[in-house]
């Protein structure tokens, strides 16, 4: 059984990550998915279990824009941002899902953080 040692790497890191961040419909839970073409972001009710306000890179308006991948994952954080703002919500805490904070995490973060998010 083959088994790819990146993937292997990040789902270790990822367990790390969620033995300790939580989310609560108060305090949700910022979960960040990173594929090869687009980024998704969720903010999630772990005691609910269910996700309040989502937004991606794959959406008409954004995927439509001329830019690089970075640029797009601040378009997706400044979204995430207002949405969340129209939602009532205004600290999150955040969950890289187990990807290294730099490039389109990090970039997608900054951009939230400037949209008003409290991390």
């Amino acid at each position: 059984m083959a088994f790819n040692r990146k993937t292997f790497r990040r789902n270790r890191i990822k367990m790390r990550i969620r033995k300790t961040v939580h989310g609560s419909s108060d305090r949700p839970r910022m979960s960040v998915y990173r594929s090869n073409r687009d980024i998704y972001v969720q903010l999630i009710d772990d005691n609910a279990g269910a996700t309040l306000v989502s937004a991606s890179s794959a959406i008409a308006d954004i995927r439509e824009q001329k830019g690089t991948k970075i640029e797009k994952s601040a378009m997706v954080g400044k979204l995430i941002a207002q949405k969340a703002k129209e939602a009532g919500i205004n600290t999150v805490v955040f969950d890289r899902n187990g990807y290294l904070y730099h490039g389109r995490v990090k970039s997608l973060a900054d951009a939230a953080r400037e949209g008003g998010l409290i991390f």
